[in-house]
């Protein structure tokens, strides 16, 4: 028989853990100017290294598409739907292995699992330089996927635990530019690397690899020395008798996490099948996954053939890459203006369905453009998909962490969403194949057809949402009282006038009744 957490009487009174959970004290006792300094400091340790490592996992994983305008599939033998099989078979062990992954981050730490991380990928990245056969392609592949596991959610998991919800979704969105510069500088860099071709009697993608995977190795070494593991634990990997913080920093980034959101200090020691039960079974989480399903698929599928799509308007091979990036580096201003919109206007949804609409309209003007023989204007529709084709992830990944009640089930979430961003590479990497090249016709029109559906489905979530928070106003703004007998009244009705919390008022809250 499962047992149910007890309830307070009071909704705005929280319990003390139970059991099997971290009691953690909530109390101001710091002035604003220690707070920012504590918090500054916070950002340039914290920030800087995890979007070091999501940089590094971008490069790894995103190099193969700038290795195939170097004749990498001549090269090892395998032609282009063998080579969507082995992108789907990186998203496999991705997907397979994503949840354990973040379980064992869950029981020992951040510092020092994905400082592991960083080390197995960038070396499973690295021996890709060795492939020489469709069998060694795949197995290289799946082996990234599976060492890449967890790094995403886990670093989206450590934001959530350093930092209060209203300065979360910048945070997201910083740490998502370590994927955005990644996309955006591996093609500047392979545009310089894969000019090495001949080097030591070895093609230009070997380098690519090689030096890319050495790069993310010593990343992982930067991050054994100095990413702090928790606020029950603030040390480094390598340094673990050196503290990050003092003790007085940790007290007042600890506490102030807790006054914006007590629930975090009902962190229990291990997640338990009845946090999977209730992460499983809310559905708002499953809209959520279902968003990024729909955003992710065209986006990975796009990506992994920029490239290829700008060299065949005729442009040069190794060129290519170059003007493969300059929509990437262009969604980085962008993305970050709508992450402030988000952040200080608190609009998670409307965020969302704006960046869905333009990520739509680019596929509608690529299948116009398909039609159009100037090669400016095709090349426009890449820059315009590349601006706007990834920052709704990251925004929905934040609206979606609002839901969360507890640690554990954030956690759970953020695996979820993550794995349905690497469940929409699977699909995703045969949207784009041999027999539709190199206009693309169906595979646009694929890719118009899953955003509408996302579109759709966020718009749907945000009415949701309206309606509760608008419920939850009518709810606290007054409240009859029917017999005040100490008074001798009964006939008189008292109002309470109770001012809803920004949580309510705002969006930013637990799950709804």
């Amino acid at each position: 028989m499962a047992i149910s957490e007890p309830k307070a009487t009071n909704p705005d009174e929280y319990l003390p853990p139970v059991e099997d959970e971290v009691g953690l004290t909530r109390e101001r006792d710091w002035s604003p100017e220690e707070e920012r300094k504590a918090k500054r400091k916070l950002d340039l340790i914290i920030m800087p290294l995890l979007t070091l490592g999501f940089f590094c996992l971008q490069l790894d994983r995103g190099n193969i598409s700038n290795a195939i305008t170097d004749n990498f599939m001549e090269d090892v033998g395998i032609n282009q739907d063998q080579f969507n099989v082995g992108q789907q078979m990186l998203s496999l062990g991705i997907v397979l292995f994503e949840i354990p992954s973040n379980m064992i981050l869950y029981r020992v730490g951040p510092g020092k699992w994905l400082t592991l991380q960083l080390f197995l990928f960038g070396t499973v990245s690295t021996f890709q330089a060795f492939q020489n056969s469709y069998g060694s392609f795949i197995a290289s592949r799946f082996l990234l996927g599976v060492t890449e596991s967890g790094f995403i959610p886990g670093g989206l998991w450590t934001l959530s635990t350093w930092y209060t919800r209203r300065e979360t979704a910048k945070r997201v969105m910083f740490f998502y530019f370590g994927n955005q510069f990644g996309q955006a500088s591996s093609k500047l860099l392979a545009y310089g690397i894969l000019h090495m071709r001949g080097v030591g009697g070895k093609a230009g993608w070997f380098w690519l690899f090689t030096l890319m995977g050495a790069f993310t190795v010593a990343s992982g070494i930067v991050l054994g020395f100095f990413l702090p593991d928790s606020f029950r634990n603030p040390h480094s990997t390598f340094l673990p008798k050196v503290k990050v913080f003092s003790d007085r920093e940790i007290h007042i980034l600890h506490t102030r996490v807790l006054l914006d959101d007590p629930m975090k200090g009902k962190k229990k020691k291990k997640i338990g099948l009845a946090a999977f039960k209730k992460a499983f079974t809310h559905w708002r989480m499953w809209v959520h996954v279902i968003i990024t399903l729909c955003n992710n698929g065209p986006q990975r599928a796009f990506d992994t053939y920029a490239p290829s799509i700008v060299r065949s308007f005729g442009f040069g091979a190794l060129r290519s890459n170059a003007m493969a990036a300059v929509g990437l580096f262009l969604q980085i201003p962008t993305s970050w203006a709508f992450s402030w919109v988000s952040d200080h206007f608190n609009r998670r949804g409307e965020t969302v369905m704006a960046g869905f609409s333009m990520h739509l309209l680019a596929y509608i003007f690529n299948r116009i453009f398909t039609e159009i023989e100037n090669k400016g204007v095709r090349y426009f529709g890449v820059v315009w998909t590349q601006t706007f084709g990834t920052f709704s992830h990251p925004l929905n990944i934040t609206w979606m962490s609002l839901t969360c009640e507890d640690s554990e089930e954030r956690a759970l979430a953020m695996a979820m969403v993550i794995m349905g961003a690497n469940i929409a590479g699977i699909y995703g990497a045969q949207i784009f194949r041999s027999d539709d090249k190199p206009r693309y016709r169906r595979g646009f029109s694929i890719n118009i057809g899953v955003l509408t559906l996302g579109l759709t489905l966020a718009i749907i979530r945000y009415a949701d949402d309206w309606i509760r928070r608008r419920r939850n106003r009518n709810r606290l703004e007054v409240t009859p009282v029917g017999d005040d007998s100490e008074n001798g009244n009964g006939n008189e009705v008292s109002e309470a006038k109770v001012s809803p919390s920004p949580e309510i008022a705002g969006g930013d809250y637990k799950r709804p009744l």
